[in-house]
């Protein structure tokens, strides 16, 4: 088992470039922080090329620990974790994982939510649990939208990633297979033209568009959907949170019956 005791070692520094995109693209690797979130990884089959942990997590989730592969440990000193941990209380554990093939073959079945310029993480990542509670298909995320591998993200996610398929592709791109496969898409737009949310009838298949939460979905999507749909307002509210429509809107159209 490796030891790390200094936050200058050569490694530590690597990892800690991590928190930035730039470095998880380059190095196609994301650090996960916690038990809870680590556990979800392994036990999704993600490929952990390491996990590092402090005395607390050596004590903690010791038994956790001898069913891995000791090969990928490495025991730090508390300082070292506190300098890579984006948490106000490191919890005594952290992994670095391999991003997966961003690049497999959609397959249109099921319900589909797909994120256009969503930037907030925390929306982000709300969404794709939710979109998992709800038994969604999977999540595709259009230009603009929050990088899933950032801490916020991740932490709003609570390994719901590991659960179903969440994918970065152009929107025009992913709009146009829907329609050629006969799919309903679905955006979200409060006009004149759209209708409630209740007036749609449940179908097998559909894709929701959500989008940016001060712009709204683009007009060159709007311009796509077979409807355009909204959620009226009973209160003084002007408006919805996005997560918190996307959840009241995947609920209704997600035919669990």
């Amino acid at each position: 088992m490796k030891e790390i005791l200094s936050t200058k070692n050569t490694t530590i520094k690597e990892f800690k470039k991590l928190h930035k995109k730039k470095y998880r693209e380059e190095n196609q690797q994301y650090m996960i922080e916690g038990f809870h979130l680590i556990e979800e990884a392994a036990k999704a089959g993600a490929k952990i090329e390491w996990i590092l942990f402090n005395q607390r997590g050596k004590t903690e989730w010791s038994d956790w620990l001898e069913t891995q592969p000791e090969n990928l440990f490495i025991y730090v000193s508390e300082e070292v974790l506190e300098s890579l941990s984006e948490l106000p209380t490191p919890q005594g554990m952290i992994a670095i994982v391999k991003m997966p093939d961003d690049k497999k073959k959609i397959d249109l079945s099921g319900g589909w939510l797909l994120l256009d310029n969503v930037q907030d993480p925390g929306n982000v990542g709300t969404m794709i649990r939710t979109a998992d509670a709800a038994g969604l298909s999977g999540v595709i995320l259009g230009e603009g939208s929050s990088d899933i591998y950032s801490t916020k993200v991740l932490r709003a996610m609570q390994g719901s990633n590991y659960h179903l398929p969440v994918i970065r592709k152009p929107l025009a791109e992913v709009i146009d297979r829907f329609k050629e496969a006969k799919v309903p898409v679905y955006g979200t737009e409060l006009n004149p033209e759209a209708v409630a949310y209740q007036q749609i009838t449940k179908s097998e298949q559909y894709a929701l568009i959500m989008g940016n939460e001060g712009q709204g979905v683009a007009a060159k999507f709007l311009e796509k959907t077979d409807k355009n749909i909204y959620i009226p307002i009973k209160g003084a509210a002007e408006s919805l949170n996005v997560a918190i429509a996307a959840g009241i809107l995947m609920y209704h159209l997600q035919n669990n019956d």
